[in-house]
């Protein structure tokens, strides 16, 4: 990853040595890796294909805190903190072109198809969060968001890495949606986390999704079970503004069944995810791959 910037320009290399040593869970990589590995895949390819799939990732986090105005991630400063709208868009612009580059490496059509349906549903889903998703409380709005955001990715890098590894498509299949149980089941813990979390360790105010008009799982929950309420029923027009409004709902929703029901949703996610595994071969990556599911319940940020 560090190699995509070497023959560029100075501020563009510090910028890409800044993202990396930020850190980051990596579990996009680890699932590629994992994913190959249990299947017999070249680990040079794999390599590669991880690197991509992380750049990819990297590139849209930096696309997301510019839209959100985010000055901190991960306890460090944003590349927007430091620079201009333009030159951070120019940024994650490279390293979508770096990833791009990556994946082909991988000399696999099939799998470049995918990685660019993936690239354009995270940026249709950006656009629908933008333009017509603020206050709707809705179940199957939600499902379709978060699958856009974040599970569409995980179900690419453990599609892609079956790709690479065996032609075998029924494989590929299971290993796709194990991709896409664990990506929808990290989301509804991360918007889990916006309620139940401390602002210090999520590195956001709590509640800060509501505050945007962004309804998540446990406030659908708590809405499907007060619909009278009236600070749920301000959401549809436009009540997010109002920070006291939100401030209260938020602690109704830390204090009701909504939260329970939402872990709960997100436990049955990764157990289909496990039973995508079953029929594999046991070894140690496929134990990882069964622990890497029930983390993704279990993490605190």
């Amino acid at each position: 990853m560090r190699s995509q910037g070497a023959e560029c320009n100075q501020d563009l290399r510090a910028a890409i040595e800044h993202l990396l040593t930020a850190g980051g869970k990596r579990i996009r990589p680890i699932l590629v890796l994992l994913v190959g590995k249990m299947l017999g895949g070249n680990p040079e390819v794999l390599v590669t294909l991880g690197a991509a799939v992380e750049l990819l990732h990297t590139a849209t986090l930096v696309h997301d805190d510019l839209i959100d105005g985010a000055l901190l991630r991960r306890g460090a400063e944003t590349i927007n903190a430091r620079w201009s709208s333009a030159a951070t868009v120019l940024t994650g612009d490279f390293l979508f072109a770096r990833a791009a580059k990556l994946a082909a490496e991988t000399d696999n059509s099939e799998l470049m198809r995918a990685f660019a349906n993936t690239l354009a549903t995270i940026v249709n889903g950006e656009l629908t969060q933008l333009f017509s998703a603020r206050g709707v409380i809705n179940r199957e709005n939600y499902y379709q968001r978060i699958y856009a955001k974040t599970a569409s990715l995980f179900e690419m890098s453990t599609q892609a890495a079956g790709m690479v590894s065996t032609d075998n498509k029924e494989t590929i299949d299971h290993i796709r949606k194990y991709g896409y149980e664990i990506g929808m089941a990290f989301q509804i813990v991360d918007d889990l986390l916006d309620f139940t979390g401390e602002q210090a360790t999520i590195g956001k105010p709590i509640g800060s999704d509501l505050l945007q008009g962004l309804v998540t799982l446990p406030a659908i929950y708590f809405a499907e079970m007060n619909p009278d309420n009236p600070d749920v029923r301000s959401l549809a027009a436009g009540g997010w503004g109002d920070a006291e409004r939100m401030a209260r709902l938020v602690q109704l929703i830390r204090g009701s069944d909504a939260i329970q029901m939402s872990m709960r949703e997100a436990e049955q996610a990764v157990e289909r995810a496990i039973s995508h595994l079953n029929p594999f071969k046991e070894n140690l990556e496929h134990t990882a791959l069964g622990d890497l599911a029930r983390y993704v319940v279990d993490r605190r940020i």
